[in-house]
């Protein structure tokens, strides 16, 4: 891929992952974040991080399935920050709308409300894929340990997901799309692992 390809397609998908972002901004300053503004903010920046993990999650089965689109893998450690920034704006959200840095009422609610609590869990294991994101730190831990590390991604979003369903109310299905796509990533790695040893095995023949 030609480098001018490369620095565009950064650019938008830099672009695509500040839109919630943006249309936060804007309902803030024009004051259109509707009638529970603080619910809203929180909302958003909770389901924009829950997507790109998503998203970033199927770039790998993408890859095998579409050799020719391998390029996308330089996008996933973007996507990844992308969504640990959104997931921390969704934090940071309750934190200070919610609680208003009491720590009194956050301990409170991490014990008592179930959503609360898998919503903290999934976001302390973030932390450590963000911070091991960089290439040096690749280096330091070998790419072994290191993608052993980043699996803890694929807990993280189940913990999302939980908390999102256990957020809404009864009845509610708006969870129900992004949770039949990560079942469906999580069907498609095994069969996916079972074609290439397939494949590899018949090479060997």
């Amino acid at each position: 891929m030609k480098r001018s390809t490369l620095v565009l397609l950064k650019t938008l998908v830099w672009a695509a992952c500040l839109i919630p972002a943006a249309r936060l901004a804007y309902g803030a300053i024009t004051n259109h974040l509707g009638a529970d503004p603080t619910r809203t903010i929180t909302f958003m920046a909770g389901l924009a991080a829950l997507r790109l993990l998503v998203i970033s999650l199927a770039i790998t089965p993408v890859r095998q399935l579409f050799p020719r689109l391998s390029w996308l893998i330089r996008f996933r450690r973007l996507l990844g920050l992308f969504a640990f920034f959104y997931a921390s704006l969704h934090l940071f959200a309750y934190v200070g709308l919610y609680s208003y840095f009491d720590p009194h009422t956050m301990i409170a609610d991490i014990l008592k409300r179930r959503f609360i609590t898998v919503g903290i869990a999934a976001w302390l294991l973030l932390v450590p894929l963000a911070v091991t994101s960089t290439t040096g730190w690749i280096r330091r831990l070998s790419g072994r340990r290191w993608n052993q590390l980043h699996k803890l991604v694929y807990l993280s979003v189940c913990l999302g997901i939980l908390h999102y369903w256990w957020q809404v109310k009864t009845g509610v299905l708006t969870p129900l799309g992004i949770t039949i796509i990560m079942a469906a990533l999580f069907i498609a790695r095994p069969l996916l692992n079972w074609r290439k040893r397939n494949k590899l095995a018949a090479s060997t023949v």
